[in-house]
């Protein structure tokens, strides 16, 4: 699941590569909402700490 906005990065530069400008900054923009996203997963996910 973490693999998913690498992903769309990296679709992000081969548009850049390809002239697409519209497309990479589309790709790059829900690269980061998929990182805050999951972020916001993480970071408010209950720890399971037995003492």
């Amino acid at each position: 699941m973490m693999s998913i906005p690498f992903f769309g990065l990296l679709a992000g530069l081969l548009c850049v590569l390809a002239g697409q400008r519209r497309a990479a900054l589309g790709f790059w923009g829900s690269s980061m909402v998929c990182l805050l996203v999951l972020f916001k997963l993480h970071a408010t996910d209950p720890l399971n700490v037995v003492l």
